[in-house]
């Protein structure tokens, strides 16, 4: 397994889910620099959101 910066392991799946997490926030950011939308699902809706909007709400 894993470990991070404290010497903690990590599991699996919440490296995946870090991963993830980081795979979307970087694309929000290179969208976002483009002025471009991204379609989204918010409580069972799809919408198109723009990406500086979307940006604000994913975490660092």
């Amino acid at each position: 397994m894993a470990k991070d910066k404290l010497g903690t392991t990590i599991p699996l799946t919440e490296r995946i889910r870090l991963g993830v997490q980081k795979a979307l926030r970087k694309l929000a950011e290179e969208s976002a620099l483009k002025g471009e939308t991204l379609v989204v699902k918010i409580d069972g809706e799809v919408k198109d959101m723009p990406a500086k909007d979307l940006l604000h709400t994913l975490p660092q």
